[in-house]
């Protein structure tokens, strides 16, 4: 069953990006994250335009993030007065991304620039990943010492002036921090379509300090809030959200995020996050084969 995207301007099997959604969803709910890291370069494998992979992610990631608030609320899991500063910074974050993203549309270097952010960002991530998740392995196995345990925050966090208290968190820190962290999620959000949490909760725990009780609840609370602003910013200036696609994502997502969180419940956390590194690494050398591997053509011209 073939449907035609209006923005990205072709057709596609609704199967397929329903499927699509749903293996993202299934991913979100085994790892505990938005998945949109994985939704942006899964739509431009399929053949979407990047452009519109990226503005429709965020948009997608809106509506799947409402409920996760929401239930996290009703667990005293979020910090809104955290939120609230990370969420100021993001949407500062997101108007400046919008700007960079229509300069980068206007010079015709969009596509590349989304792609070797992919590749860096998730090969960092990915390795960081992966060398974590090995060590708790091998002190799970008895084949290494736990590690020592680490500063609260960062000693660069703790230097900054203007704290406040930010009692749910349990930290007495600048404001400055969580709106630079913000800052950033914004940015990203808005030129790579992610929500950033795979970012912002190790962040929150290593530099910030934050409880983990906190950490999932409130960094969904701000990526909500930064995608929305996102999906406005995009529309406005982009035009490049694709509602139809947006719509067929999420539908996939819902459902899928249930079974993934099912699933997470018997397997052991660190076997988890290993698997989840190679999914990322594997991710970021696609994107890397993608920008690098000369094309059999290099233009063709279709009759119209």
């Amino acid at each position: 069953m073939d449907l035609y995207l209006p923005i990205a301007g072709l057709s596609v099997n609704v199967l397929v990006i329903v499927g699509l959604g749903g293996l993202v969803g299934i991913l979100s709910g085994m790892f505990g994250v938005g998945g949109g890291f994985l939704t942006t370069p899964l739509l431009i494998f399929y053949g979407i335009p990047p452009a519109v992979a990226v503005a429709s992610s965020a948009t997608q990631i809106t509506g799947a993030s409402v409920s996760a608030v929401l239930a996290h609320r009703r667990r005293q899991g979020v910090d809104f007065h955290m939120g609230g500063v990370l969420v100021a910074g993001g949407a500062i974050g997101s108007v400046a991304g919008g700007f960079v993203f229509r300069w980068l549309q206007r010079t015709g270097q969009i596509d590349t620039v989304v792609g070797l952010l992919y590749v860096v960002l998730l090969g960092s991530i990915g390795l960081l990943m992966a060398k974590e998740a090995a060590q708790s392995i091998a002190v799970m196995w008895g084949k290494a010492p736990p590690p020592v345990a680490a500063r609260r925050h960062h000693p660069l966090i703790a230097a900054l002036p203007m704290r406040w208290r930010f009692y749910r968190s349990g930290l007495y820190i600048s404001p400055l921090a969580p709106l630079i962290l913000g800052f950033g999620t914004g940015l990203l959000t808005v030129l790579l379509g992610v929500g950033g949490g795979f970012v912002l909760v190790p962040a929150m725990i290593y530099l910030l300090g934050m409880s983990t009780r906190v950490v999932v609840g409130t960094s969904l609370f701000q990526i909500l809030f930064v995608t929305a602003a996102t999906t406005l910013v995009h529309a406005l200036t982009t035009k490049a959200v694709d509602i139809v696609l947006a719509g067929l994502l999420l539908i996939g997502s819902v459902v899928g995020a249930q079974f993934g969180a099912r699933f997470a419940q018997r397997v052991r956390p660190e076997w988890l996050r290993l698997a989840l590194a190679g999914l990322v690494l594997a991710v970021a050398m696609r994107m890397a084969l993608g920008l690098g591997w000369r094309p059999d053509e290099i233009y063709t011209v279709q009759p119209l």
